[in-house]
């Protein structure tokens, strides 16, 4: 892929990940839930690598906090669980070790970074299982919508990947 198409494509994603945060959410625990992010993340993983796909994170964490949308924690468990989905489909090819990673690296490392991330940046002195129930309800259901439209869009042959 040239590097036009993929920063085109990255951009898009971007695009994807920050409006679609704000469409489609529950609240789920002391947190909301944001799958978006996580389709994104899944998706971006299988069809770009972990690079890509962790620079795609930060970027929509980034973009989500200037707008006012979102908070520090999409930092942690968006960028933790971009990487491993990318690095476990990179080493194993298999699209389920992508949402493996995601939902391992969001709701289970993410939300345990969250606890001091957010007591350092945030203030907030919340426990260390505070996160982990609404990082993982987001970040399986997520994961599972971006293996979904990956596996519908390779099947079409409507994107090269």
């Amino acid at each position: 892929m040239n590097q036009t198409r993929l920063l085109t494509t990255m951009a898009v994603f971007v695009a994807i990940g920050t409006l679609g945060a704000q469409i489609l959410w529950f609240p789920a625990g002391i947190a909301k839930a944001y799958p978006v992010q996580h389709a994104v993340n899944v998706m971006a993983a299988i069809m770009l690598g972990p690079g890509p796909a962790v620079v795609i994170a930060f970027m929509i964490g980034l973009l989500r906090n200037l707008l006012g949308l979102g908070t520090l924690l999409a930092f942690p468990g968006g960028i933790i669980g971009a990487f491993l989905a990318g690095y476990l489909y990179k080493r194993f090819g298999k699209k389920a070790w992508a949402v493996v990673g995601e939902s391992f690296g969001t709701g289970i490392i993410g939300s345990l970074f969250a606890v001091p991330f957010a007591k350092v940046l945030m203030g907030s002195s919340i426990g260390a299982f505070a996160f982990l129930p609404s990082f993982l309800v987001s970040s399986i259901t997520g994961a599972f919508i971006g293996w979904f439209i990956v596996s519908r869009v390779k099947y079409e042959k409507l994107v090269r990947i």
